[in-house]
C-alpha cells in the first residue's frame, strides 16, 4: 500500500493553486537532513497532503508522488534530492493546524510533534482522520 506524506510549502512561494495550474511540479528546496530522509523514502504512487505554512497553516489538497527521488538537477550535491508531484484533488475544507491539534487522535502526528520539517510521514490511521476532517 502506498504511504502518505505531508509536504509543506509557504503559499507565497509555491501554493496548491500553483500546482493545480501547472499540473505537476518538481518538489525541491528541501535541505534539512531529517526532511531529506523522508523525501528519499517516497515512492511513485505515494500520497502527498499539501500543507500551506505561514499564515494559512492548513492542509489544502491531496497530491500524488509521481517519481522516485533523484538528485536535484539544479544542485551539484547528490544528497539533495527531489521528487515529482501532481495534484489529485483539493480538500472540500482546509484542515487547519488548530483543528489538527484539537483532535487528540492526531497528537502523535509528525506535523504536531516535529513541525519544523517540510516533509513528514503520515500513518494510515492519521491519514484517515485527516481525510475525514477535510470533507467537513
Amino acid at each position: 500500500m502506498a504511504k502518505s506524506w505531508i509536504l509543506k510549502s509557504e503559499p507565497s512561494t509555491y501554493s496548491w493553486d500553483d500546482l493545480l495550474r501547472e499540473g505537476k511540479t518538481v518538489w525541491e528546496g528541501v535541505g534539512n537532513a531529517a526532511a531529506l530522509i523522508n523525501l528519499r523514502a517516497m515512492l511513485a504512487g505515494d500520497e502527498a497532503l499539501i500543507y500551506h505554512s505561514g499564515k494559512d497553516k492548513s492542509i489544502v489538497g491531496i497530491a500524488r508522488i509521481t517519481s522516485a527521488p533523484y538528485p536535484d538537477p539544479k544542485l551539484n550535491d547528490p544528497k539533495r534530492v527531489v521528487v515529482e508531484v501532481e495534484p489529485v484533488r483539493p480538500l472540500k475544507a482546509p484542515v487547519t493546524l488548530a483543528a489538527i491539534k484539537a483532535e487528540r487522535r492526531l497528537s502523535q502526528l509528525a506535523l504536531v510533534r516535529i513541525s519544523r520539517l517540510s516533509c513528514l510521514p503520515v500513518s494510515a490511521e492519521h491519514r484517515g482522520i485527516l481525510r475525514t476532517l477535510g470533507v467537513r
